[in-house]
């Protein structure tokens, strides 16, 4: 049985983990890091964006810790926020927060970490899931299945069909 690690949030925002962990109620909790598919939605996704950086007027990072409360600190696959500098740690709610689903994580895991990121004023939240390419996107309290992901009032989108032809056929 794995040993859990208490410790204060100045000693977890001072530290290093590879991969990086995240922080919850003063535990450190490891992240179920992606296995080729994952790693694959997370990497076409970032160029997506990062093509369309300029003309949407954003920025963004993957794996970026974000403060979603006084005791818990999320780490979500990718993160897209209006364009300008940024601190070390996210403090403010980000335009988007994309979580892609591993193997290994759980629904209630996803569930909490979206509902994290909901309380913390994060407007859209979606979740990819590689295996069964499909995603579900949160505006509010409804969360909808959809092939094209957006973030409404923002010019924010993707389609799904783009990132999934560029997969190996499930």
């Amino acid at each position: 049985m794995a040993t859990i690690l208490h410790i204060p949030m100045h000693e977890y925002l001072g530290r290093s983990y590879k991969p990086d962990c995240e922080y919850v109620d003063g535990e450190i909790r490891e992240r179920n890091v992606g296995k080729w598919e994952h790693a694959r939605v997370q990497w076409l996704l970032a160029l997506w964006f990062g093509n369309h950086e300029r003309d949407w007027g954003i920025t963004g990072s993957t794996e970026q810790r974000v403060r979603v409360s006084e005791n818990r600190v999320r780490v979500p696959d990718l993160v897209v926020l209006t364009a300008g500098p940024q601190p070390d740690v996210l403090t403010d709610p980000p335009l988007l927060v994309i979580e892609i689903l591993s193997p290994d994580d759980t629904y209630s895991d996803t569930q909490e970490r979206a509902q994290d990121y909901r309380a913390m004023g994060v407007e859209t939240v979606w979740i990819i899931d590689p295996k069964t390419r499909s995603g579900r996107m949160c505006s509010g309290a409804e969360w909808v299945e959809a092939a094209r992901l957006v973030v409404k009032g923002t010019p924010l989108h993707v389609n799904l069909s783009d990132i999934f032809s560029q997969l190996t056929p499930a």
